[in-house]
Parts: structure tokens; C-alpha cells; sequence
């Protein structure tokens, strides 16, 4: 079949044959040069056959429009979106992004291999291309714990699937730096099966940046600010820049970008909301701010095209040129990136801003080895006392739109019985890590500031990367309501006030992923904004997806997980308020 297409390919180039589709009188985007070019666009089976003069059975008419590759993301987990890879792509479709490259980490934390598998076979046989890098970090640390833990081992039978890239983000930088032998075994793989391996260096930097290099590991999407950009590229790494739901680092990245670097940028968006991907978009939203900062539009859509795709190694995407794929974008504005036609592999999927293609897939009513994944013991209010030996304690505070946290001391309130009381005044809340995959019975327990709430609890199975249950209340009661309507819902998010569940959200698969179409779960996490807001619950960031961060410990300062607060810069354990590193 391969010979009979190519054959076919080269007949159209040379106009030996018409091509099933012609796109005639847009203004195309040649990311090569960097230029607008003018000709007619050859389409045959789902490639680009040439740009010239050609006739086609189909005629497409762009009407002035510009001509843009459809967009890449190059690194994203689905289960952020807490929607099936099938309802994902509806909702990227008519943003012009057609492909992402994904790391089912979160899934994987939960699930092992079969949440992998889950997610390849889920996004089968769509029109959507979703590449997969495999989890290198499952769990991320040994300082939490996971539902699964994944070997070199465990990930060497994926290889051997077409849509599997390489070996996702690499967390984990004692394990490379001590070289550890399954995260050499795993980075080894990789390479010899000719796969690529991403990074994550999140406050890292010289010598510590040389290591990932010499390791193979050649991307990193964790710089926050310019001076890290331009040490990554410096050091030869992709610099992917990322604008998600929290961490908002395109601005202050954007002006690192210039003439000479530009081709080893890329986008990404890492960990967005669905509410967010409706509202913004995904890497269109990525292109329009990178214009609104001032970067030139042609620069934009490289970015988010053709740097991807090299970076990847996806020789046939990108780009309009003989030999690519056939997936792109009629733009009205490039300015504006205002998207009104989307076609994948020669074929239409969007018209004016509606999808018009059938993105269903059969697998995912298959899902029952993936639910009840939450499990724990009753919760009562004792197992959220905080004894504290002092009127002081380290605590948690959020910077609003950052994954990072800062490590302060502030005197608190303790009661007479010599526990902490949270207290509104001051911000200062009680979080909860409760294990949720095996029983333990452990729980971590901190104090945060930052969120804001004047009443109630808020809490998730969505609490990276281990994804135990994480709550945040102003009362234990409350607290405990939360824990138990996690638990009978089988993982999701749940908010709290006075006694009263006030809005929730279902996510059965792996506790991550709703079984709903979008439009449902968008309805809910409206819902959910809405009963925040009766929490007094800061606005200008989300409190939920902040909340999910504040047990990752991997970027700094300080988080908490289930085992108790940590202190990521030292990688130990932190008592709340002796103020001395403890080692488990």
C-alpha cells in the first residue's frame, strides 16, 4: 500500500494526475524561509503532493486566507483535561491542533502499564495524532506514595509501538546525576531503540544542566525565567516554553526568543485545565500571546509547527511543503490567529469553528479494570490534628500561577490542647496527603497560605504525581466531608462549606479522568468556580489545579505528600516546626 501511495504522490508532484484536493487562493505559510508564498496546494491521500499550479478533483477555495500548519504541542498530559483522549481532541481540533506529544505519567502513577495501554489504545483511530513519551518517573520520587512503580523493564515492550516517541520528562535528577541503574537502564533503552528522551530541570543550572546533557536528555519545559531559557539553550537543549492553567511562564520567556534561537523553541502546555482549553485554546493561545509580547507572527507559527516536529523527530509534519502530511489551518488574522477551517490528512474537520468529525473510539466504554482505584480507611477528624511544639511553623505559601512554592515561618494559632488552628486572618490553612492507592494509612499533614478560602474544603485525587487525595480545609469537619465524598465517588473533586457538598466532579477512571463528553464535564467545573467563589476562594488563579501541584516533590520550595513535609532543595522531610531536616 505504502508503494502504491508514494507512486501515487510523485504522479501528482509532477501533475502527471490530478490530486484529490486542491487548495487554491490562500496565502501560505512557508515556516522554511520564514515567509507568505502564493500558489495552489496539492493534496493526495493525506499528504501535501507540491505547491505550484495544479488541478484536483476537490478544489478548495482559502478566499485570501492564510495557510497555516496545524499546530503541535510538544508536551502535555491528557489527564489534565480530566477528559478521554477521544473528547480531548474534540475540544484541540478547532483550535488547529491536530497533534500533541503526551506523557500518561499521571495515569501511569495510578495504573502502571495498563494506564499507558489505556491511553494508546484509547486514542486509536482518530483524527488526531496523540505520540506518547513514556513515564521515566513512576512514582516521581521515593519520598511519596504511588499506585504503581514502572522499571526499565516494564517500558521496554512499548517500544515497539509506532506512537511511542522516547522517554518523557526525567524528574527524577539525583537518579541521573548518582547514575542510578534503572534510570540508566531506562535512559539506555531509549536511545537504543533511536527514541528521544525529554527533561525536567526545574531549578536546575550549570553543572547540573551539563549532567542532563551528557544523560541524552535534550528538551526542558520548567524554565521560569529568561535567564534559565537562555541557559538551556545555551547548553544545546529545545527550550519549550509553557503556558498552561498554572504555570504561566510564556511572558517572562518570550523576549529570550531572537533571529539566531528561535528555531530551537517550541511550545507546550504541559498541564491545562479543560475549562481553560475552551476558553483559550491550547497552542493557539501558546502563538497569540507570544504575538502579544511582540515575537513576529512567522516566528509564532514555526514554533508551534515545524521546531516541534523537528524536535521530535517527525520528519513528514510541520509543514506545507511536498511530502508532509496534510494537516493545517485557514486563518482569517494572523494576528488574532482567528481559526476558522481545520483539515487532517488532506480532509476537513473543522468548519467555521465546528467540528464536523466523528472522534469517537470504542475502547474507552472499556474501562472497568481502571475504576475504583481509591482506597482508604474512614476518615475522622482526628487524622487532621496538627501538634505543634511551637507558635511557630514552616508553611507552604503559594505564588499564584507558578508550581513553585516559597518555604516560610510564621507564628500560628494552636489551641489548648496544643493542635494548630487554621486561621482565616492570616491564610493559613490545614493540607492533607492521604495514600489512596494500597491502605497505608498514611497521611501527611501541613499548613498552607495562599488559597484563601473564608470557609470550607476543597479536595482532589489530582495531587501530582502520585495522586493521592489532597485537601485543603478551614475545618476538620469539613475536611472529613471532603475525604468521604472522594471516597464514594471513587476519585474527583469535591467542594465544602459548613456541612453541605456544594459541587463535585466524578472522575472514576484512575480518579483522573471523567467517562463524561466534554460539554458535561466543562459544565461541572463551572460548577465548581461557582461554589469556590462562595468559599472566598482567590480568583485569579485556580485554586484546584494549585492545589494539585502543592504534593509535587520535585519543584521547589516546599510541598507535602503523603509521608509529611518536604523540603525539595534538600530532598528530606521537614518537621512543621522544629526547624531541622529529618531523613526517612
Amino acid at each position: 500500500m505504502e508503494r502504491i501511495q508514494l507512486t501515487r504522490r510523485i504522479s501528482v508532484a509532477s501533475g502527471k494526475e490530478p490530486a484529490d484536493t486542491v487548495v487554491k487562493n490562500g496565502r501560505i505559510i512557508d515556516v522554511f524561509n520564514g515567509e507568505i508564498i502564493e500558489g495552489d496546494i496539492a493534496i493526495v491521500d493525506g499528504y501535501f503532493a507540491g505547491v505550484g499550479q495544479y488541478e484536483g478533483k476537490n478544489i478548495v477555495d482559502a478566499k485570501g486566507r492564510y495557510v497555516v500548519p496545524a499546530f503541535i504541542d510538544g508536551h502535555v498530559h491528557i489527564e489534565s483535561s480530566l477528559v478521554t483522549p477521544s473528547e480531548f481532541a474534540k475540544v484541540l481540533l478547532p483550535h488547529g491542533v491536530t497533534t500533541v506529544i503526551a506523557d500518561p505519567h499521571e495515569i501511569a502513577n495510578v495504573l502502571g502499564a495498563p494506564g499507558i495501554q489505556y491511553i494508546l489504545d484509547s486514542s486509536e483511530n482518530l483524527p488526531f495524532d496523540f505520540y506518547i513519551m513514556l513515564p521515566s518517573c513512576v512514582p516521581a520520587t521515593s519520598f511519596e506514595n504511588s499506585g504503581a512503580i514502572l522499571k526499565a523493564e516494564n517500558l521496554q515492550p512499548f517500544y515497539q509501538h509506532p506512537r511511542v516517541l522516547g522517554l518523557a520528562e526525567i524528574m527524577n535528577f539525583p537518579a541521573v546525576l548518582h547514575a542510578e541503574d534503572d534510570m540508566l537502564n531506562k535512559i539506555s533503552d531509549a536511545k537504543q531503540y533511536g527514541k528521544k528522551v525529554d527533561g525536567h530541570a526545574a531549578g536546575l543550572s550549570g553543572s547540573d544542566l551539563n549532567v542532563y546533557m551528557a544523560a541524552g536528555i535534550r528538551t526542558d519545559h520548567e524554565s521560569t525565567s529568561a535567564v534559565e531559557a537562555k541557559e538551556r539553550l545555551k547548553s544545546g537543549m529545545f527550550l519549550m516554553i509553557r503556558e498552561g492553567t498554572v504555570a504561566k511562564d510564556l511572558r517572562k520567556l518570550i523576549p529570550v526568543v531572537n533571529q539566531y534561537n528561535s528555531r530551537r523553541c517550541l511550545f507546550v502546555t504541559d498541564d491545562k485545565h479543560l475549562d481553560d482549553l475552551v476558553h483559550e485554546g491550547s497552542i493557539d493561545h501558546n502563538v497569540r500571546l507570544a504575538i502579544d509580547n511582540g515575537l513576529s507572527p512567522i516566528t509564532a507559527i514555526q514554533m508551534a509547527t515545524i521546531n516541534a516536529a523537528e524536535c521530535f523527530g517527525l520528519e513528514d509534519k510541520g509543514a506545507i511543503a511536498a511530502g508532509y502530511k496534510a494537516d493545517f489551518s485557514l486563518v482569517d488574522n494572523l494576528e488574532t490567529m482567528s481559526i476558522l477551517h481545520v483539515f487532517k490528512d488532506g480532509i476537513a474537520v473543522v468548519e467555521e469553528g465546528k467540528l464536523i468529525m466523528d472522534c469517537s473510539n470504542t475502547h474507552e466504554d472499556h474501562t472497568s479494570a481502571l475504576r475504583k482505584s481509591v482506597h482508604f480507611d474512614e476518615i475522622i477528624k482526628s487524622n487532621f490534628q496538627i501538634p505543634l511544639s511551637s507558635n511557630k511553623a514552616n508553611i507552604i505559601e503559594i505564588i499564584p500561577n507558578s508550581l513553585v512554592t516559597r518555604h516560610i515561618v510564621e507564628e500560628v494559632d494552636v489551641c489548648d490542647q496544643g493542635f494548630f488552628q487554621p486561621s482565616i486572618c492570616s491564610d493559613q490553612l490545614k493540607l492533607a496527603v492521604i495514600e489512596r492507592h494500597h491502605s497505608t494509612r498514611q497521611i501527611g499533614l501541613g499548613i498552607v497560605k495562599g488559597l484563601g478560602l473564608k470557609y470550607g474544603a476543597i479536595a482532589t485525587t489530582i495531587a501530582h504525581d502520585s495522586h493521592n487525595l489532597i485537601i485543603a480545609g478551614t475545618n476538620d469537619g469539613d475536611m472529613v466531608l471532603a475525604a468521604n465524598k472522594i471516597k464514594e465517588m471513587q476519585g474527583g473533586l469535591v467542594v465544602i462549606k459548613q456541612g453541605q457538598i456544594i459541587a463535585s466532579l466524578e472522575l472514576p477512571i484512575a480518579g483522573l479522568i471523567s467517562d463524561r463528553p466534554y460539554k458535561e464535564v466543562y459544565s461541572s467545573l463551572n460548577n465548581l468556580h461557582l461554589a469556590l467563589e462562595k468559599l472566598g476562594a482567590h480568583n485569579h488563579f485556580n485554586p484546584f489545579l494549585t492545589l494539585s501541584f502543592l504534593a509535587l516533590p520535585v519543584i521547589p520550595e516546599l510541598k507535602l505528600t503523603d509521608k509529611g513535609l518536604f523540603k525539595v532543595s534538600k530532598f528530606e522531610y521537614i518537621d512543621i516546626c522544629s526547624f531541622k531536616n529529618r531523613a526517612f
